[in-house]
């Protein structure tokens, strides 16, 4: 007899682009173990762009499907979570002993709740935010330290592994926060802006080109720190702006329960 129930299937390409995500991941936590930490690094940062094409070609082709969403949250695990943590790891914590293990340990951990997190509340959350730092930024957070670091010993200066042990606890924390930050996959290119915004990009772009280890640990550490910026330093802004246009709270009417 027949089974009635055959397996629908799955889309090839959009989980091509994810399988390469994985892929980099695991390329990065071998390299880390050979103590090529760019690589290692790189690989992630690669990682990141397989981790935005995957999503853009499930959309773009109708190709979106449950089995899709879990593979890649499987992937981002592995790429973002468990290859950072061990690069950081064997790059500069293995010498803290427990205090090294259980940072890096606690970054897999909150890597693991956010993503989790984002699967049950992706339906209810406003698009143009995310509540918590994204893993993908996190992880890049730490590679492009990595990149910075090596790239500045040229200079004769070298971070220090005490602010590489605060960093990823900082990061694990910022994870699993209630702060919301801005995604960036709401930035719409193809909305006429000014001119200014021309210029202002095409001098980015040289700046970029000219010192890449530079704006990439710049673009990452901005980043992580806007979300707090935006919640904590923002509002106190606010009652300034107030007092300048000679509005109060008493004026501005009554607030309903909730609003």
């Amino acid at each position: 007899m027949k089974n009635r129930y055959r397996g629908k299937g799955i889309y090839l390409l959009p989980n091509l682009f994810t399988t390469a995500n994985l892929f980099c991941g695991f390329y990065a936590i071998v390299a880390a173990f050979n103590a090529d930490y760019i690589t290692a690094s790189i690989a992630v940062l690669i990682a990141m762009v397989f981790d935005v094409l995957d999503g853009k070609v499930a959309r773009l082709t109708h190709a979106t499907s449950r089995f899709g969403v879990e593979y890649d949250s499987l992937s981002d695990m592995v790429s973002f979570g468990v290859a950072p943590g061990v690069l950081i790891y064997l790059w500069a914590l293995n010498g803290y002993g427990k205090l090294g293990w259980l940072a890096v340990f606690l970054f897999v951990a909150c890597g693991a709740m956010r993503l989790a997190r984002f699967n049950v509340q992706a339906a209810t959350v406003e698009s143009k935010y995310f509540v918590g730092l994204p893993i993908p930024a996190a992880a890049g957070a730490v590679v492009t330290t990595i990149i910075f670091d090596h790239h500045i010993l040229g200079m004769g200066k070298e971070v220090r592994p005490m602010v590489i042990l605060l960093l990823t606890y900082v990061l694990a924390y910022l994870m699993v926060s209630g702060i919301r930050y801005r995604s960036i996959k709401e930035f719409n290119l193809r909305e006429r802006k000014p001119f200014s915004f021309l210029v202002g990009a095409i001098l980015v772009l040289l700046v970029f080109v000219a010192e890449p280890q530079i704006m990439l640990f710049a673009f990452f550490a901005l980043y992580a720190l806007s979300g707090l910026v935006e919640q904590f330093l923002f509002p106190l802004f606010k009652p300034l702006g107030a007092r300048k246009t000679g509005k109060t709270g008493a004026e501005e009417g009554p607030r309903l329960p909730g609003a």
